[in-house]
């Protein structure tokens, strides 16, 4: 079974900065393509950043030069570093993950992300 397990989020003020780590483990698990989506209540999971197991990166284009998406092979793990928050970045972040192979979706539990003066 494989777990993707979320940490990083919290409280931070507008013009702040957090770092989000994901860390996916079981049945040898490797990913083909790791990210971040987001969700604000009565909306729908919006795609943050994404990238691919070769380092190609996407982003949404709310985070573009705000956001760096990074991955560790080696660790399985997924990192998202966010700089100059917004209140609009306030959301629930999710963590999901694309297995190599059986390309089947994997999600974590999300963190919650409150930019707030």
């Amino acid at each position: 079974q494989v777990q993707l397990v979320e940490s990083g989020g919290g409280l931070v003020q507008p013009g702040g900065s957090l770092r989000l780590s994901c860390a996916a483990s079981g049945n040898n698990f490797r990913g083909a393509v790791m990210g971040w989506f987001r969700q604000v209540p009565g909306t729908e999971r919006a795609l943050v950043a994404r990238i691919t197991n070769d380092g190609s990166t996407t982003y949404a284009d709310p985070v573009k030069g705000r956001s760096t998406i990074s991955r560790d092979n080696a660790k399985n793990t997924v990192y998202l570093q966010m700089n100059n928050l917004k209140a609009e970045d306030t959301a629930v972040y999710y963590c999901f993950a694309v297995s190599q192979g059986s390309y089947s979706t994997y999600w974590g539990k999300g963190t919650q992300v409150t930019v707030s003066s």
